[in-house]
């Protein structure tokens, strides 16, 4: 029995498809009554929450794998609290519950922002510490710091694995991600401007298969960077209008007005009740070091990610079956 904390996310239910694919049975932890992304998938459904320990233990019960997945990743002011029992608290819990229900493989996914950044140009590998002081915003933080929980809990005997995935898209978009209401926003003609900068992204499909790969091959104690192709904003619309018959946006902001808008993008989220869209922390990333490898990950998984633009056109024909345009 595989246990999957998370089970409704993008990369939760992904995981779970994945899984099932390869004949696994699977225990799905759901923090709410919404099922949407697993309805029609033969999985055992039972409720719970990251930062109730003993939900967790019954969630473990007779299973011998636990992936990770369950996190906060608000960036709005007010949520270090939240973030930081979900995020840190919450793996805390999670570790313990592993050991004292005797799992075989704890596959913990952290994110590529808990590793310390390094100057530009500099390749950012699986070398660099978890770094809870100095990375990318309060999320980054807090999953640098979930990661030392993890490494804790090997410390102590638990069978686990790390890994770091980048920012990844594609279908089974249920929600959808930020990335993916980026996608819907751009056919719906909401998307005006664009900022110079860059990112890597990577097939969501193949960050699930790197999750098993790394639960099935990886090295106790290890870390795996699950990225895919570093792109340029102004590219990645460039492929958005080759995919969707859409106009990409001519009208290029500059970094320093982008900077000035982001402070008053959290009031006017925060009074509409809806997701933050571009934020600081959107901002920071796009112009932050984004020269990421995944040749460990290559090298003892066989991790190997398909083409960016496919997992684009697959993301953006999911939306159009489904009716999410």
């Amino acid at each position: 029995m595989v246990v999957v904390t998370g089970a409704t996310g993008h990369l939760g239910n992904t995981l779970v498809r994945e899984l099932l694919k390869k004949g696994k049975e699977v225990r799905a932890l759901l923090h709410s009554e919404y099922t949407e992304p697993l309805d029609g998938l033969e999985v055992e459904k039972v409720t719970g929450d990251v930062r109730d320990f003993n939900s967790l233990v019954k969630a473990f019960k007779g299973s011998d794998i636990v992936f990770h997945i369950a996190a906060l990743s608000s960036f709005l002011p007010g949520h270090r609290e939240l973030l930081y029992r979900v995020n840190v608290l919450g793996t805390k819990n999670v570790v313990k519950a592993c050991l004292v229900s005797g799992i075989k493989r704890l596959v913990y996914t952290g994110t590529i922002h808990a590793l310390l950044e390094p100057p530009l140009g500099v390749v950012i590998d699986e070398t660099l510490p978890f770094d809870q002081f100095l990375n990318i915003g309060w999320y980054g933080r807090t999953k640098a710091r979930a990661c030392f929980e993890v490494l804790k809990g090997i410390k102590q005997g638990l069978n686990s694995v790390i890994v770091l995935p980048t920012g990844f898209v594609g279908p089974y978009d249920f929600k959808p991600s930020r990335m993916g209401q980026f996608f819907i926003d751009f056919i719906k003609k909401k998307t005006i401007a664009y900022i110079d900068g860059a990112y890597d992204f990577v097939g969501i499909r193949d960050v699930a298969a790197g999750h098993i790969l790394a639960c099935e091959k990886g090295v106790v104690g290890e870390s795996y960077i699950l990225s895919g192709e570093r792109i340029t904003v102004k590219d990645l619309l460039v492929i958005l209008e080759e995919v969707t018959g859409e106009k990409a946006p001519r009208l290029k902001i500059p970094i320093s007005l982008a900077r000035i808008s982001t402070l008053f993008h959290p009031l006017y989220y925060n009074i509409k009740n809806k997701e933050l869209r571009f934020s600081a922390y959107t901002l920071r990333t796009l112009v932050s070091n984004s020269f990421i490898s995944y040749k460990k990950a290559r090298s003892e998984l066989g991790y190997s990610p398909r083409p960016i633009k496919q997992s684009i056109e697959d993301a953006i024909q999911w939306f159009r079956d489904n009716k999410r345009l």
